[in-house]
C-alpha cells in the first residue's frame, strides 16, 4: 500500500471514484457480466450505467488498493489507459450494493444520435482555472444543466437554473430562452458527462461560442474550492451532497418521502424516529411529521396509533 493510501485509510472509511467514457460497446451484456464479476472480486459497490454508447459510473471500496485494482481492470477491459477518474473519500457509505444497468443512453437526453465519440476530450472544454478566468473577466451566459432539485443546494454564481425535472427537457428550455446566438455560453453539470451531450444540443441549436466545464463541479471543487461555486454539490448516492472540500454533507439527508435533499429535522409521530425531510414534504400534512412512506401511510389512516420503526433493508446489511 502506498504512503498516501495508508494515510488516507486512517482518516476515511470509503474511497470513491466517478468516471465515464463515450465509446461504442457492441456487447453490453458481456460488459455487464464482466463488471459484476470484477466488482465482486475486489469488493466494490456502486452504480454503473452502460449501453452501446459507453459507460457512466460511480463506485466505492473500503480498501483503496481494491478500488485501484478495479479501476485498472476498467482501463484494461475498455482499452482506455488515460481514463479520467474523479476520486474522493468519505466516512459515509455512498452505496449499499453494486449494480449495473443497461440503458439506451448513459446519460438520457432523449436523442441517441447525439454522441460525442469523435470529440471526447476536445469539444470546447475549459479547465477549472480557465473557467474562472472567463467567469471573472468576461460576461458569459452560464447555464446549470442539472435538474432543479440538484441546483437548489448549490450552483455557480450568476448561473441560470432551467428548472428542469429531467435532462430531456433541456433542449426545449434552450429553445425558449432565446439567448443571442453570438453570446458566449458556459454550461456545467456534476461530473462532466451531461455536458458532453448537452454541448452537442447547444451547438445543434446554432451556438458556436459555447464551452463546458471539464470534469464538472466535482473536478472544479478539487482545484478551486470556495471560489465561484456557492453551496454544496448534489450527488446521486447516500452522501446526498459534498461540501466545498468534497466531504459528505453534514446539512442534507435524502428525504425518505421523495429522495430530494432535505434538512428539516422531524420526530416521526408514528414511530418516534428522528429524521430529516425536504422543504416540500414539510408542507404536506401527512408527510411533515413522518419518517418514511410506510409511516406516512399508516399515520394518515390512523393518526392515533404508534408503531415500531421498520428498518430499511440497507441499514441492516453489513459490508
Amino acid at each position: 500500500m502506498s504512503d498516501r493510501s495508508a494515510e488516507s485509510a486512517e482518516k476515511a472509511v470509503f474511497f470513491i471514484s466517478t468516471f465515464y467514457k463515450f465509446q461504442k460497446d457492441e456487447n453490453p451484456e458481456k460488459t455487464k457480466l464482466y463488471l459484476e464479476t470484477t466488482a465482486e472480486k475486489y469488493n466494490v459497490r456502486g452504480l454503473i450505467i452502460i449501453g452501446g454508447e459507453g459507460f457512466n459510473a460511480t463506485v466505492c471500496a473500503k480498501v483503496p488498493d481494491s478500488l485501484e485494482q478495479f479501476k485498472q481492470s476498467v482501463r484494461d477491459y475498455f482499452n482506455v489507459p488515460d481514463l479520467f477518474f474523479k476520486d474522493s473519500e468519505s466516512d459515509v457509505c455512498p452505496f449499499r450494493r453494486f449494480k449495473v444497468k443497461i440503458r439506451p443512453e448513459i446519460v438520457t437526453l432523449g436523442d441517441t444520435t447525439l454522441v460525442p465519440y469523435d470529440m471526447d476530450g476536445k469539444n470546447h472544454h475549459l479547465t477549472p482555472s480557465e473557467w474562472n478566468e472567463v467567469m471573472k473577466n468576461e460576461d458569459p451566459v452560464i447555464i446549470d444543466t442539472r435538474n432543479w432539485y440538484e441546483t437548489k443546494i448549490g450552483t455557480f454564481k450568476g448561473a441560470i437554473n432551467p428548472m428542469t425535472d429531467k435532462f430531456t427537457e433541456f433542449p426545449k428550455f434552450l429553445e425558449e430562452r432565446n439567448i443571442p446566438k453570438d453570446k458566449k455560453v458556459l454550461i456545467f453539470c456534476t461530473g462532466g458527462i451531461r455536458c458532453e451531450k448537452g454541448i452537442l444540443e447547444v451547438q445543434k441549436q446554432g451556438y458556436k461560442n459555447v464551452y463546458q466545464l471539464y470534469g464538472g463541479i466535482l473536478n472544479y471543487l478539487q482545484e478551486s474550492p470556495n471560489d465561484q461555486f456557492e453551496g454544496e454539490c448534489f450527488v446521486f448516492d447516500h452522501r446526498v451532497a459534498v461540501t466545498q472540500d468534497l466531504q459528505p454533507s453534514t446539512q442534507y439527508r435524502l428525504c425518505p418521502h421523495c429522495g430530494q435533499p432535505g434538512k428539516t429535522a422531524i420526530v416521526c409521530k408514528r414511530c418516534d424516529h428522528h429524521d430529516f425531510i425536504c422543504e416540500d414534504c414539510a408542507e404536506i400534512e401527512f408527510k411533515k411529521d413522518t419518517c418514511s412512506k410506510n409511516c406516512a401511510h399508516h399515520y394518515e389512516l390512523h393518526p392515533e396509533r404508534k408503531s415500531p420503526r421498520q428498518v430499511p433493508p440497507f441499514e441492516s446489511e453489513e459490508w
